[in-house]
């Protein structure tokens, strides 16, 4: 957000009463004290307007057009709506509306947008963003139930008046849900790992992708040799630590105590080579959290900081 590294954009999931939300949070450092500690501060974005509806699976992208900003919201699942809810499907989720949700994080203001390219909600796909546009890869349907290997291309120009977006379908997509999208190189450079293909089957390859003016390029790339114990779960999840580098994490499979409740995977990329001809080699190595402290409920969050990182602090 704001071409800021350090904030990140927090919108739904789900609530400890397993409550979906539809808040937006703006998590951002909010000083560098010379104590080597960072103070992280979350705060609630207010929003006004077309407001998009409580969800968790769906995206959030930030896009750059002629010198403004604006966040853009897709896909998702939600419960199914009160006047068709009974007893038997109270707790039913079905996909959100295909609509796109632009955000002006400036002032908070919302807008829906309905475009004849998008027929069908999704829930768990990806999205890549460079400049003015935005990639969406792969994703679950649930009326159908199917992950079909979808492809589009969303342009917003954020012109003076109204907001301006059309939409491209694709090919050659992806069937993917609930992967993750890891930065390597300069710019707009990922490699995709994990996630599913099918309800009982892991995706264990990896792909490269590039976006450029041109578009999008994706290239097929070897996968780390997988341990046994990644290979024979059936669940994993996991997310960027940073750039060319994943968690991912697996549960136990056994009734442990919550701090022994998962497994973590530290999974690494690194290229060689010419940069527009890139070759990753990987790896994966095992996390050990045994010594870490567990992270309590509180308004700010500390981290702590290297030497090295003190040079240039306030």
């Amino acid at each position: 957000y704001n071409e800021n590294p350090e904030c990140y954009l927090i919108h739904g999931g789900r609530t400890p009463n397993n409550e979906l939300s539809s808040s937006l949070y703006v998590l951002n450092v909010d000083n560098r004290g010379c104590n080597r500690k960072v103070t992280m501060r979350c705060q609630e974005k207010e929003l006004v307007g077309e407001l998009p509806e409580a969800r968790y699976g769906h995206t959030l992208s930030v896009v750059h057009s002629r010198g403004k900003s604006a966040c853009v919201l897709f896909g998702g699942r939600s419960y199914m709506p009160s006047s068709e809810r009974t007893t038997e499907n109270w707790n039913c989720m079905v996909d959100c509306s295909p609509q796109i949700y632009l955000i002006d994080l400036e002032f908070g203001c919302c807008s829906a947008h309905t475009l004849p390219e998008l027929t069908d909600g999704q829930s768990f796909h990806l999205a890549l963003a460079r400049e003015d546009c935005v990639y969406f890869l792969g994703g679950h349907i649930a009326s159908t139930n199917c992950r079909p290997p979808r492809l589009f291309r969303l342009r917003v120009e954020l012109l003076l008046g109204s907001p301006l977006l059309s939409c491209e379908i694709l090919n050659d997509g992806l069937s993917i849900t609930s992967a993750i999208a890891t930065p390597i190189g300069p710019a707009h450079e990922y490699i995709i790992l994990g996630g599913y293909q099918s309800d009982s089957q892991k995706r264990m390859l990896c792909t490269y992708i590039a976006l450029n003016d041109v578009g999008i390029r994706m290239e097929p790339r070897e996968p780390p040799e997988w341990s046994s114990e990644i290979s024979q779960s059936r669940t994993w999840f996991g997310g960027t630590l940073e750039r060319g580098s994943a968690l991912v994490v697996l549960p136990s499979g056994s009734n442990s105590t919550p701090t022994d409740a998962y497994y973590f995977y530290q999974v690494r990329f690194q290229q060689e080579g010419d940069v527009e001809d890139p070759t990753q080699t990987c790896s994966q190595e095992s996390t050990d959290f045994e010594d870490s402290a567990p992270l309590e409920d509180s308004e700010e969050l500390y981290f702590g900081r290297e030497p090295h990182e003190m040079e240039y602090s306030s």
